[in-house]
């Protein structure tokens, strides 16, 4: 039997809402990340972009287990001699809690800075793609 593969322009996107609302950090990141590599649809190509578009509202609302919310701190380095740097999660915005999270998830090439472009991550229940009719995510 021959192994068929799917072309760029047989690729169908589509749109999906995801309510962040009292969801655990890591379950919804690795969700969102399936759903960005195409994992979901049935003619999953590892090396293309089968991603569909993402939109999470009710980013603030977002839960973790545990003490990590005190304890939990996100660390980065300038690139100058004594210039490492951290903020705790209490001060760190939520969004850039969520797409962290889901950017390490993602793989680390050019197919993954490709697919998290497709992820648009909001603080409040109101977003601006109510042109793409976007669909809630069944969890």
């Amino acid at each position: 039997m021959r192994t068929l593969s799917v072309k760029k322009d047989e690729i169908k996107r589509s749109w999906f809402v995801v309510d962040a609302k009292d969801r655990i950090l890591g379950r919804l990141s690795s969700l969102i990340a399936n759903v960005l590599r195409g994992k979901n649809k049935v003619n999953f190509t590892p090396h293309l972009d089968m991603s569909d578009f993402i939109i999470v509202i009710n980013a603030d609302k977002i839960r973790l287990t545990g003490e990590k919310r005190n304890q939990k701190e996100y660390w980065r380095h300038t690139g100058f001699s004594g210039g490492g740097k951290s903020k705790s999660f209490k001060t760190s915005d939520p969004e850039f809690i969520l797409y962290n999270s889901i950017k390490g998830m993602l793989p680390h090439n050019k197919l993954g800075r490709k697919l998290i472009k497709h992820v648009k991550i909001y603080k409040d229940s109101t977003h601006p793609h109510e042109s793409q009719s976007p669909q809630l995510l069944e969890i």
